[in-house]
């Protein structure tokens, strides 16, 4: 499904993210953010170093186990690329994260824990979204456990609105129509 054809442009750089979910056998998941970026074409930055066309400028892996309520359990980060010499000096914070759920609040959480200098922007970018994939890999489980309990994501965009058709057809019990909220 391609977007409208655009201008006369030319690519500068790439940002790649990738997320994975994996069940263990001993009960517990792992969930795991990749980020690399990297330019078309050389470039060089204030500090004198030069990156080569398609050289990383960003690798970045996290990897957190959870159980299935969502709690962390153990969290490990790894940089395989970065900008500056200072940049790994933010993974040893990460530890910060165990105990915390990666439901309601977890966006805060990471403010509170690696906000700012206390830790490194592409890390947080990764653990924002990592939860969803979380969420993702977790909802058949979820279902076995509790199948009419209300979805946390119901209500939270345009097709998983409770006075539409999707609910009204998925999850019925849970199907408001609209103005009987």
């Amino acid at each position: 499904m391609p977007l409208s054809t655009p201008q006369n442009r030319r690519q500068a750089s790439t940002r790649e993210t990738l997320f994975r979910c994996f069940r263990r056998d001993d009960g517990l998941w792992d969930i795991e953010g990749e980020l690399r970026d990297y330019r078309q074409e050389a470039f060089g930055v204030r500090s004198g170093h030069i990156w080569q066309a398609g050289e990383f400028i960003h690798h970045m892996l996290i990897r957190a186990t959870i159980d299935e309520a969502m709690g962390v359990q153990a969290i490990e980060a790894v940089m395989d690329a970065h900008p500056l010499g200072p940049c790994p000096q933010a993974i040893a914070n990460m530890q910060r994260m165990v105990g915390c759920s990666m439901g309601r609040g977890w966006r805060k959480a990471i403010d509170q824990h690696l906000g700012k200098v206390e830790g490194c922007t592409h890390l947080r970018e990764l653990l924002f979204n990592m939860a969803t994939a979380a969420f993702q890999g977790l909802e058949e489980v979820r279902q076995a456990r509790a199948p009419d309990a209300l979805p946390p994501y119901l209500d939270t965009c345009t097709a998983w609105d409770v006075s539409g058709p999707v609910v009204e057809q998925v999850f019925p019990l849970h199907y408001r129509p609209a103005g009987h909220r």
